[in-house]
């Protein structure tokens, strides 16, 4: 993912960022973790980032 990441911003584009799940996480764990993005971060905190999560 970091590689297409680079590739997609070289050519001048840009995302919303990408979040990528820890497969160790549960189905409440990943709900907790968005909620807390959602109530946390700036409106384009996350932009051309891959973030890894759990954050907290």
């Amino acid at each position: 993912m970091p590689v297409h990441l680079a590739e997609h911003l070289a050519n001048g584009r840009h995302l919303p960022g990408i979040l990528v799940f820890s497969p160790h996480m549960t189905v409440g764990e990943v709900v907790e973790e968005l909620l807390f993005i959602a109530n946390v971060a700036f409106v384009d905190e996350f932009q051309d980032q891959i973030i890894y999560l759990p954050i907290s």
